[in-house]
């Protein structure tokens, strides 16, 4: 395989370039998690929301004028985002929030994440921009984007896509390529079910380093050229990138793909959502959250270490501020300011923490925090999301190993337990 050519952290490579980060996703196939939030303003590992990783790859690159298109449910995304990346040019990179508005007297909504950037397109091109890198909101990667920039001025690339090898499986679920030799894309097809037509995009061998069958999936990351987005937004009315307008561009030619062989994740349903984050607490084929030179920011949050009492933990990561008595703690994640009781074991499980111990009413009123887990709780392969309030032996085993069920305080997805935030849970409880 070609490697790819530039290496450097060349701030001139990323002059006039500019990251369009699609936000706008309802996520339903995450509910409950997007009750109340759309699915970048999800929270991830512990400290972060998912939104914060294509953010932080792009300052990491040094992209100067970050837009961020939003749509469902954004209040909480705005908050976040303006709360926690406080830039202006003196610091070298301005973040900007683009959501639909009344125009001419009627709401502009997006329809899909093509006419949310055609819809903007007047606004984008005021700015001196040579190039639009677009990322997904709801994406986990370590990306070096002044690679991919490079890549696509080198090879002069209309669009340049971002690959990288997947497994049969995997291929079902993404946009496939064939490429030449020079790694110019000469097809193109969204989510091929077939393995008939799926035989026909598979790789070949001279291209790989290994030898095992594999496909090249479209990661949603794409680069373009100024005037070949505006061509294309204004010459094809199509509403989504990967369904209409990629496969438009590709068949007018000087198209590339870009390879890429990190860790990358498609946020998608609540079984990604709760491998992904899990992964991280044995590091084995999870997002790099140590990088020191390509950090992932997150909002600064002033919190004391976390006080752990007579609790055996393994393979777990424990937020900050949170208050832990529980017996035993494995292969979890507990976010900021949990509150776990005596005598209760979690397993297999996310814990997604509190924005705060209390509600003003609690603070006023000097009562213990109610937003925590019980004593002698037993939660195996659960999500537990903020706010919740779980009372004292509640079991959440999924005793019936359901794949799905629903009700006002609780819900499975996948098999996983999920309770949405702001769920009271009464004593002795059982699912």
């Amino acid at each position: 395989m070609r490697k790819n050519p530039i290496k450097s952290k060349n701030k001139s490579l990323t002059d006039k370039v500019a990251a369009i980060i699609l936000a706008g996703g309802e996520g339903t196939r995450l509910y409950p998690l997007t009750l109340s939030r759309c699915k970048p303003a999800v929270s991830f590992g512990g400290t972060y929301r998912l939104i914060d990783i294509p953010i932080s790859n792009a300052l990491n690159a040094r992209l100067g004028h970050i837009f961020i298109l939003s749509q469902y449910l954004a209040n909480s995304l705005n908050q976040h985002i303006s709360e926690t990346y406080r830039l202006d040019p003196f610091q070298g990179a301005i973040i900007e929030m683009l959501s639909p508005e009344d125009r001419a007297g009627k709401k502009i909504w997006y329809e899909g994440t093509a006419d949310a950037v055609r819809k903007n397109l007047a606004y984008l091109l005021e700015f001196d921009i040579d190039y639009f890198v677009i990322l997904s909101g709801d994406q986990l990667y370590n990306m070096d984007l002044l690679d991919l920039v490079g890549f696509a001025k080198e090879t002069g690339a209309d669009l340049t896509v971002a690959t990288l090898p997947v497994c049969k499986t995997d291929a079902k679920r993404m946009g496939l390529m064939q490429i030449d030799s020079k790694h110019r894309i000469t097809d193109f097809y969204e989510k091929p079910q077939k393995d008939s037509l799926l035989d026909t995009f598979e790789l070949d061998k001279k291209l790989l380093e290994g030898n095992e069958p594999c496909y090249l999936g479209s990661m949603g990351i794409y680069v373009f050229k100024r005037q070949a987005l505006v061509d294309l937004l204004t010459e094809h009315d199509g509403i989504d990138f990967g369904k209409h307008l990629i496969p438009a561009q590709i068949k007018k030619g000087n198209t590339f793909a870009y390879f890429y062989r990190g860790y990358w994740e498609d946020i998608g349903t609540i079984a990604s959502y709760y491998d992904a984050n899990l992964a991280l607490t044995t590091q084995t084929l999870a997002l790099d959250l140590y990088d020191e030179t390509n950090p992932i920011y997150a909002h600064p949050q002033h919190l004391p270490s976390p006080v752990i009492e007579n609790t055996r933990i393994k393979d777990s990561i424990i937020g900050q501020g949170s208050v832990i008595e529980a017996s035993e703690i494995t292969h979890s994640l507990i976010g900021l300011r949990a509150v776990i009781g005596s005598g209760t074991t979690i397993h297999d499980s996310i814990i997604i923490g509190n924005q705060f111990y209390a509600s003003p009413d609690q603070r006023q009123e000097d009562l213990p925090p109610k937003f925590c887990i019980g004593k002698n709780c037993q939660i195996e392969r659960a999500i537990i999301d903020e706010h919740t309030q779980i009372g004292d032996n509640v079991k959440l085993i999924n005793k019936d190993h359901l794949e799905t069920y629903d009700s006002a305080i609780v819900y499975i997805r996948d098999g996983i337990i999920v309770v949405p935030p702001g769920s009271i849970i009464p004593d002795n409880f059982v699912l």
